[in-house]
């Protein structure tokens, strides 16, 4: 990370490279620049939402390293060389993401607005392998508010991806050096 200063009152702004949805990306960020408003706001990924800004409903939820975090309680400037997900690096292309198709499949939102975090915190949560019943699954997902009331639905649709995305996840392992 470097730093810069900008010809607004000489207000000094980092350098910082992340590998966003599998490509390299160097960016220019104010120290105080949330992840969550880096994305949305100067990278213009706008599917994942600001919901509560405090950390609460889980609708920023990304992966960070391939783990799961809400964008709007860390800054930019922490993840420096960062591999990050966001809902748009989860599909190949055309190809859903096997959570992402699940969800339509389940229909598992009304609104939608909380299911980009819904999708990236399922697809960290099996990563991490730690939900291995119905209610485990439930206790791991409860920092995703859904205020439409869709959790049975999105129960099923993650019960339904979870071994394709095991998979997945298992064979993007041995790509990777």
């Amino acid at each position: 990370m470097s730093e810069t200063s900008t010809a607004a009152g000489g207000i000094s702004t980092c350098s910082i490279t992340l590998q966003l949805n599998g490509q390299r990306r160097e960016v220019e960020v104010y120290p105080w620049t949330t992840l969550l408003d880096l994305l949305r706001e100067q990278l213009h990924l706008t599917g994942t939402k600001k919901g509560c800004d405090h950390g609460q409903c889980g609708a920023c939820t990304v992966l960070l390293n391939g783990k799961r975090i809400n964008s709007c309680l860390t800054l930019a400037v922490m993840h420096d060389g960062a591999e990050l997900t966001t809902i748009e690096g989860l599909a190949h292309g055309e190809e859903l993401h096997p959570m992402q198709a699940a969800f339509v499949k389940h229909d598992a939102f009304q609104c939608g607005y909380c299911t980009p975090g819904q999708i990236c915190s399922a697809v960290g949560m099996v990563a991490e392998g730690r939900a291995q019943t119905r209610d485990e699954l439930r206790e791991q997902m409860s920092g995703n508010v859904c205020r439409c009331g869709a959790y049975p639905n999105i129960v099923a649709a993650i019960e339904d991806a979870t071994a394709e995305t095991r998979e997945r996840l298992a064979g993007a392992r041995e790509v990777t050096p």
